[in-house]
């Protein structure tokens, strides 16, 4: 029983001694880290050296190394890493501390000649050859390093190519080209174990700090080239796709996809993928290609009918979304749409064909009775889906408050977002949201922001992008000084008549906005959505002019980037002015970085510059 008594007082004595210790050197390592970072390093080579000698680790051993580096006191540095090799003559980074030493004496050639011993003297061990060629990389050695890795490759016979590492000391010295294809070497030894880790490696390269695009350029090149050598390693064709769609040039990809399709006797599937990204990302003319080119292969392949409807709702998306539609365009497209429903029927199928007419004829051909009419068919139809059923209402609400039937907006829109099964869906909260710009429009500012902040947290991020806007529109233009709603209220009112397509009026209603509070800060809002009310009136000169002095006096705010994005496209898609608009969209890249334009902004711009894969 002593005896075990003893043995506990001894083990707990060791504890507190260690226990001690530790502390100690945690104590000292603080102090010796606070000299080096403060540039005195005498004082903390004098540390380093004492915690070494204590407790012999590499982390230690750098620090007083590159202390003495700092002071210039090579030969004392050169003794120690001597003294330190007797001990471990293998140790990688004693060796190539060693080297270091005499090249910063001057003697190169010295240096060169115990780089190369340690490189030569390697032997056939994955830890080793790594340890070393991470010795050569600390002391920014990466020629070195390269040549120990690839000396390791030929060691190791193949069991172990260390491509990762030769592909990142290449990016490290800014060989972009080497790196690449090192990247697409792992492609070569196992194509779907390394796939995915090329891909993201390839993106996260492509993504940060090219502004100009001369990164993708590369492997783009480096690509092509492999494609044109090997043109049996389909993967590489697969791997260009997929980058093309990655940085969202869809024309250059739909080139790719088409290729496979054609090459592999496929069904269309690998375009159709193509189409639909291209149609979410805006890029409707390559999505229309991709349509057509799916539609070409007959009425018998699986993707036919899918096909149709979403070329046409293509059709209609760029349409819409054009500054710089015809009457003709219009037409035609109505004219297909009832060609398409009458072919295939009024049904749950054809539900989003019928809701876009609808659209058209409303909001775009005048024809208020056609459109509710059409809407008011389908929401009454029998086992339609309840969210086809609820988008047709909001369609249908939209409409009435275009004619200014109010009550019965505001109905439709409540019976949305009261619904069970999209109260917490994004259909529910889009539902919410336009209650809420209804109240904002007839001028009962307090109702609506207090709408808008609940959807200020909803699932959806557009809805609660949107949600904020309004509300910030709304408080940052209550007068600041007798808080005064009656600049708001006719900014609402513009608003309203625009989207009522009562333009004129509503132009006439911010030009007195801008006669009356001429230092209101609602103004920057009025210029912009006069600009927009122009362009859809196709009166670009004098839009660009009001968007231009938004770019002008208006820098620093919210709208900026927006009203410099929409010269851009005005003197691109209208005035055809290349030279502008490449100028602009570059704007918008460099002072604008973070702008949710800023990525069409760099995809118009290449497209402008003739960056194209053939």
């Amino acid at each position: 029983m002593k005896s075990k008594i003893v043995l506990l007082f001894f083990i707990f004595f060791i504890k507190i001694n260690f226990s001690i210790l530790y502390s100690q050197e945690q104590s000292t390592e603080k102090i010796a880290a606070q000299y080096f970072q403060t540039k005195d390093f005498l004082k903390a080579a004098e540390l380093y050296e004492q915690l070494y000698e204590q407790k012999p680790n590499t982390y230690y051993y750098r620090q007083y190394v590159q202390c003495l580096f700092e002071l210039g006191d090579i030969k004392t540095a050169e003794k120690f890493i001597k003294k330190e090799l007797k001990k471990k003559p293998d140790e990688a980074y004693f060796n190539v501390d060693l080297g270091f030493v005499y090249q910063m004496e001057g003697d190169i050639n010295r240096a060169n000649k115990q780089y190369l011993s340690i490189i030569d003297d390697l032997k056939p061990d994955r830890n080793i050859i790594n340890n070393t060629a991470n010795a050569f990389i600390s002391r920014a050695l990466y020629s070195y390093a390269l040549e120990t890795y690839k000396k390791g490759r030929i060691l190791l016979k193949g069991k172990y190519n260390f491509t990762p590492e030769i592909a990142n000391v290449y990016y490290v010295q800014g060989n972009f080209q080497e790196m690449t294809e090192e990247y697409l070497n792992m492609l070569d030894e196992n194509y779907q174990t390394y796939i995915s880790y090329v891909q993201q490696r390839l993106q996260d390269f492509v993504a940060n700090d090219d502004p100009e695009g001369s990164r993708i350029n590369i492997v783009r090149d480096v690509l092509l080239n492999r494609i044109k050598k090997f043109p049996d390693r389909i993967y590489y064709t697969e791997m260009l796709l997929w980058l093309l769609i990655q940085q969202k040039d869809f024309s250059a990809a739909l080139i790719q996809a088409k290729s496979l399709d054609r090459r592999l006797n496929e069904d269309g599937t690998r375009v159709l993928h193509i189409a639909r990204i291209s149609a979410e990302n805006k890029d409707y003319d390559a999505a229309i290609d991709a349509y057509n080119y799916v539609l070409a292969k007959g009425k018998n392949t699986a993707n036919y009918f899918d096909c149709r409807i979403e070329l046409i709702n293509t059709r209609f998306a760029k349409i819409t979304e054009n500054i710089n539609y015809t009457q003709k365009e219009l037409i035609d497209l109505r004219n297909d749409y009832n060609i398409i429903i009458n072919e295939l029927g009024k049904n749950s199928n054809t539900v989003s064909l019928i809701k876009n007419l609808a659209h058209l004829e409303s909001f775009y051909l005048n024809n208020d009775s056609i459109a509710k009419s059409l809407l008011e068919e389908v929401i009454s139809m029998k086992n339609i889906n309840p969210r086809d059923k609820a988008e047709c209402k909001i369609e249908l609400a939209d409409i009435y408050l275009m004619t200014g039937e109010i009550w019965e907006a505001t109905l439709l829109y409540s019976q949305v977002e009261k619904d069970i099964n999209f109260k917490n869906d994004p259909i529910g909260h889009l539902a919410k949201f336009k209650n809420a710009k209804l109240s904002y429009y007839i001028g009962e500012f307090e109702w609506a922001k207090a709408q808008l902040n609940v959807l200020k947290s909803a699932t959806s991020k557009l809805i609660a992008n949107d949600a904020m806007e309004l509300s910030l529109l709304i408080s940052d233009n209550i007068d600041p000084v007798d808080s005064s709603t009656t600049a708001l209220a006719m900014y609402a009112r513009a608003d309203l008549l625009c989207f009522r397509n009562r333009k004129d009026l509503a132009l006439m209603t911010l030009d007195s906005i801008r006669k009356i509070f001429s230092y209101h800060p609602i103004i920057d809002e009025v210029y912009y959505k006069q600009a927009q009310i122009l362009i859809s009136m196709k009166r670009f000169k004098e839009a660009d002019s009001l968007l231009a002095i938004i770019v002008q006096n208006y820098s620093y705010d919210i709208l900026a980037d927006n009203a410099l994005f929409d010269r851009a496209l005005i003197y691109d898609e209208v005035f055809h002015d290349k030279e502008k608009a490449m100028e602009l969209y570059q704007d918008v890249i460099m002072q604008y970085p973070g702008s949710i334009y800023s990525i069409e902004a760099r995809r118009r711009y290449r497209q402008l510059r003739g960056d194209t894969v053939q």
